[in-house]
């Protein structure tokens, strides 16, 4: 399988997933889903798995037992690639990369990695370049001042607020997106966030409360 980008169709069906999100509307366009718009992402991350990492993409049905919206159906194909993570909604193509939201212990370490002179800049830096290359730099649940035990007037209050932090972009949608050019933006956006990534790794971790608690 060779990918070639998502064809109009694959946008079409989640232009009219959005607008009648029920059964009756996923059953009547199951084919367009599994060839238009499924296919494509498998080809996409099968090209992409043996240099980035291990690979998973999402299933389309909406977890409803514990949400006041029961609409049955995503109205996006989302997959993890590596570090990554890719979706494609009615709009245009979208990724991620980072570590969305921090358990407590690698709140913690993070924090920490951030107040030291040497990792912090090392950070702050990593965050000027991705901006630069026009990578987005967002925070899950920014605090609205200094957290507790760090001055209000630290160097790097910005980075200190966040609860976690990610790499994003967006590409509206437009021809390319049928083409080869939806993979290369993907592999320019992983390339530009692999230096937050390699510096989260070393700096935070992963959780190991879970491992506490047993």
């Amino acid at each position: 399988m060779t990918f070639r980008g998502w064809p109009a169709e694959a946008l079409e069906f989640y232009e009219g997933l959005e607008a009648d999100n029920t059964k009756s509307y996923w059953l009547r366009n199951k084919a367009v889903y599994d060839e238009k718009v499924l296919v494509p992402m498998q080809e996409l991350v099968a090209e992409l798995g043996p240099a980035w990492g291990e690979t998973k993409i999402f299933r389309p049905y909406r977890d409803i037992r514990f949400s006041a919206d029961k609409t049955p159906y995503k109205t996006s194909i989302a997959a993890v690639v590596g570090d990554a993570y890719v979706q494609l909604t009615a709009h245009g193509l979208g990724a991620g990369s980072g570590m969305w939201e921090m358990a407590p212990d690698q709140l913690e370490r993070y924090r920490a990695a951030v107040d030291d002179g040497r990792s912090g800049k090392a950070l702050a830096g990593i965050v000027t370049k991705a901006k630069i290359a026009g990578v987005d730099i967002m925070g899950h649940g920014e605090l609205k001042t200094a957290p507790k035990g760090y001055p209000k007037d630290h160097p790097r209050i910005d980075l200190l607020r966040y609860k976690g932090i990610i790499t994003w972009k967006e590409w509206p949608a437009g021809a390319w997106l049928g083409t080869k050019k939806a993979k290369d933006r993907i592999v320019e956006f992983m390339k530009a966030s692999k230096p937050l990534n390699d510096w989260l790794k070393t700096r935070v971790g992963a959780s190991t409360m879970a491992e506490r608690s047993r």
